[in-house]
């Protein structure tokens, strides 16, 4: 059965742009096209679709306004389609934080990236989100329960047990990766981390534009420090480093301990930065140092990697099924044997900073 997708956008030149590439693959099938949200709003009670794509900006009742109102009312897969820009980036996470599912940019010439990858990219987010776990939020955008999680973080730090690692005593130090429904998924893991924390290095699927913005937002929410990597860094307790979108984030020995490094070496797995890369170089720098941790995802990045991981001693984790977004990246690991333990998304931070305390 195929796959039926409304398309939502401002623009005539992206609505049939969108619905020229979804067509034209056999398992998935536009159904309509709206500019706004008026539009869009009577046709999903008259077409039901499986999947809707939505701009972020569009005149009147604008994307996010609108998506809000719908996983309030009637919740479904949403993927959202934004332009690369910071400004838009906030928005888009905001857009994640409300419940949709995924997000992709708008096709760009200057991207480096052929319409038949910009195609392959967004069919693939449309198939994952017809799949996934779809639950309504009831935020709001006026940025007023950003304090409820600080609240919730300072009863979880102080129940939590101290770790007081550093990592250059030898202590534990955290790696995450995740990909589709990471972003909600890594807030709510670090919300249940302490500020004395081991150091944590996370790789989540996102562009360039990104990173900065959902570094600065978890930043604002969560006890330990959380930073884009600039690679170079000294790896410290109580910091979180967030690879950038433009390069992989590895781990590696220096005079001054151990240090971030940054690498534009090519994709693996279609994806810079790489969860695999990540996992690799905990391997081979830490073994039984590192503890590895994966959440939900599309695909299989990260599964090879972790099982490295476990081989080489490390503690591994990943999240369950139950709790994932998609379950893709945390099944592939658990298939071939390198997730040790899985655990729902909210027993993660605990379980883990369990095992890193001992």
């Amino acid at each position: 059965m195929k796959t039926r997708v409304l398309v939502v956008d401002d623009s005539a030149l992206m609505r049939g742009l969108l619905s020229a590439m979804i067509n034209a693959v056999p398992d998935l099938e536009v159904i309509g096209a709206a500019q706004d949200a008026q539009t869009a709003r009577e046709m999903i009670k008259n077409l039901n679709p499986d999947v809707l794509t939505l701009d972020v900006n569009m005149p009147g009742m604008d994307g996010l306004e609108f998506l809000e109102r719908l996983m309030r009312l009637r919740p479904m897969p949403v993927v959202m389609v934004s332009s690369y820009t910071s400004a838009t980036s906030e928005t888009t996470l905001k857009a994640l934080e409300l419940g949709a599912v995924d997000f992709i940019g708008k096709p760009r010439t200057d991207a480096g990236q052929s319409v038949e990858q910009y195609a392959e990219e967004l069919t693939d987010k449309i198939r994952a989100a017809r799949g996934a776990r779809v639950r309504g939020r009831f935020s709001s955008r006026s940025g007023v329960e950003a304090s409820v999680p600080l609240q919730r973080n300072a009863s979880t730090m102080a129940s939590s047990p101290s770790v007081g690692i550093t990592s250059s005593a030898g202590g534990k130090i955290i790696f995450l990766g995740a990909s589709t429904g990471g972003t909600e998924a890594i807030k709510e893991f670090l919300l249940g981390i302490p500020a004395n924390c081991p150091p944590i290095l996370i790789v989540q699927h996102m562009p360039e534009t990104f990173t900065a913005s959902f570094a600065r937002r978890l930043d604002g929410l969560c006890a330990p420090r959380v930073i884009e990597s600039q690679g170079n860094e000294r790896v410290e307790a109580g910091t979180v480093y967030i690879a950038p979108g433009h390069s992989h984030l590895l781990i590696r020995r220096g005079a001054g301990g151990l240090l971030t490094e940054l690498s534009a070496s090519a994709p693996v797995n279609r994806h810079r930065p790489s969860v695999d890369v990540l996992f690799d170089s905990a391997a081979q720098v830490l073994g039984r140092q590192a503890i590895g941790v994966i959440l939900t995802g599309m695909g299989k990045d990260g599964a090879q990697g972790m099982l490295r991981m476990r081989q080489s001693g490390a503690r591994t984790f990943g999240q369950d099924e139950a709790s994932c977004v998609v379950y893709g990246m945390p099944r592939e690991a658990f298939l071939i044997g390198a997730v040790e333990e899985q655990c729902a998304l909210d027993d993660m931070a605990r379980r883990v900073i369990a095992v890193a305390a001992r």
